[in-house]
């Protein structure tokens, strides 16, 4: 794989403590150029380094969204993890690699499980990169959830907003997938949740969703959160899934239940 340029700071901004920064660098594996946000918490010593949780946004964030709106750094500060906010782009990409011509440059699954954190390897010396963790929103819920299930090696745990759990029987992912990957469905099972968990369920960490019950997603049946808690049910993986009454599928919504996710990774990270 070509290895990425270095990335270029763009922005800073203290926060808690710490620091957001946005990066922007030209991507080998996506052929264009892509930013991203690191908070990097306050550092006890020039030494110490950071575990790191990267969060997959939904159709249509980029990666400012879950850094302007989720709160998440004040326990990101506190617990000492590093959140890396990725971009989205190509923005409805499904976090897959696309097969179809079209489409081809959209290898989104390579660029998070191998370039980006190659890039931050090579460039963040703070950063433990083999200390990882991944969660995410919607369409970012469904690439975390999926990413981390054909990576068990990678991500020492996962969690989701209202993620997209099983696209090949929603509109959504029938759509993308069609689009991405063709019209072969052996092709689409790879990257749904539903489906892989019956594949890969050596899973350590329980799985934490939370799922607002007044998600239009959900009532039109984009979501489907009890697939896959039926599929994990089958396979004995732990799942909490949590239905919060009254909430939408906004960032209100995410803000709401941040904290539990953060300090859900970062004990997974053996803080």
């Amino acid at each position: 794989m070509a290895s990425s340029e270095k990335p270029t700071e763009i922005s800073s901004t203290k926060m808690f403590g710490g620091y957001n920064k946005r990066y922007k660098h030209y991507s080998p594996t996506l052929g264009c150029s892509m930013t991203f946000h690191i908070f990097f918490p306050p550092s006890p010593s020039p030494s110490h380094k950071f575990p790191v949780l990267y969060w997959l946004s939904g159709l249509t964030c980029t990666d400012e969204n879950f850094i302007a709106k989720s709160g998440a750094q004040r326990v990101a500060s506190s617990e000492g993890v590093v959140l890396i906010a990725t971009d989205t782009s190509p923005s409805a990409g499904f976090y897959l690699n696309a097969t179809q011509d079209k489409w081809k440059n959209w290898q989104m699954y390579d660029y998070i499980v191998k370039e980006l954190p190659a890039l931050l390897k090579e460039n963040f010396p703070q950063i433990d990169t083999t200390r990882a963790s991944i969660f995410g929103h919607s369409m970012g819920g469904h690439g975390a959830l999926t990413i981390y299930l054909k990576n068990l090696d990678k991500y020492k745990s996962v969690s989701a907003f209202a993620p997209i759990v099983n696209p090949i029987n929603c509109p959504w992912g029938q759509k993308a997938f069609t689009n991405y990957l063709g019209e072969n469905r052996a092709a689409w099972e790879e990257y749904d949740a539903t489906f892989l968990i019956s594949k890969f369920n050596n899973v350590s960490a329980t799985i934490l969703i939370d799922q607002g019950d007044e998600d239009k997603f959900l009532h039109d049946k984009q979501l489907l959160p009890h697939m896959f808690e039926e599929a994990c049910r089958k396979v004995n993986v732990p799942l909490l899934l949590r239905m919060q009454p009254g909430y939408d599928h906004s960032y209100y919504f995410i803000a709401t239940f941040i904290d539990d996710h953060i300090r859900h990774h970062a004990q997974a990270l053996n803080l």
